[in-house]
């Protein structure tokens, strides 16, 4: 399993999202509090990404755990962002531990970030690969679930598909094809941010100006909610709307 997060709202600094607060993606590497089962820490890689300005999100991927990066505190204190996507990997067994395989995975203006794991991959998946672009699967970033994951919402998104349903038809259709896998899944443009709680943890904190979406809260404040299990989010700064997901 696999710890992230997402963030938009006012510019903060990458610091006061995965550094300052008690529980933050930091602790949460060598320390969470909710892995359900899905290993003990998370020091398989981590990523975080941000949009400068109007422009397409810039990312910054280690294979390493994030505690050991000497170059992320200072990069963090120095860089301000009102929309973020973070998270740190703990590999599922026999996945390669590249730093492609850490999210998030990217293409334009979109961020995309898994936790969870497929159950009897590579095989369970094999149909839903067979219905992708040839030369999506030849420029994988990296043989993961999570890698073929992104190509198909990012199939999907291609199509048309607003940020939420692209999350819930590709939820529903890898539910069918691998029963019992853990699918939440994190997307963003930069505007809209998107998730799916489908077999872990996920909480949300919104206030008047801005929206925090992740695995668990990293501090105490009373305003974070745990989402049931089975929901799609669709939030943007300003509004954060639920609905059930076509599996549940």
């Amino acid at each position: 399993m696999c710890r992230h997060l997402a963030y938009l709202g006012p510019p903060v600094s990458l610091r006061s999202l995965l550094f300052d607060p008690p529980y933050g993606l930091l602790r949460q590497s060598w320390a969470p509090r909710d892995m359900r089962g899905g290993g003990t820490i998370n020091a398989d890689g981590f990523g975080v990404g941000w949009y400068p300005g109007d422009g397409d999100p810039v990312r910054y991927r280690r294979a390493q755990p994030m505690w050991s990066d000497t170059t992320l505190p200072e990069l963090a204190g120095v860089t301000v962002a009102g929309a973020v996507l973070a998270a740190v990997r703990s590999a599922t067994v026999g996945m390669p531990l590249h730093e492609t395989a850490a999210a998030p995975f990217a293409e334009g203006r979109w961020l995309f970030s898994h936790n969870g794991v497929v159950r009897g991959w590579p095989d369970s998946l094999v149909p839903l690969a067979a219905g992708l672009p040839v030369r999506d699967l030849l420029t994988l970033e990296v043989p993961s679930d999570s890698a073929l994951l992104w190509a198909l919402v990012r199939h999907r998104l291609r199509a048309g598909a607003a940020p939420g349903d692209a999350l819930d038809g590709t939820v529903a259709a890898v539910a069918a094809a691998a029963p019992g896998s853990r699918l939440n899944l994190l997307l963003t443009d930069g505007i809209t941010v998107a998730a799916t709680v489908a077999g872990h943890a996920l909480s949300a904190r919104h206030t008047a100006g801005s929206v925090l979406l992740a695995s668990e809260p990293f501090d105490d404040d009373p305003g974070w909610r745990a989402l049931p299990d089975g929901r799609l989010v669709v939030a943007t700064a300003t509004g954060l709307d639920t609905r059930k997901l076509t599996v549940a």
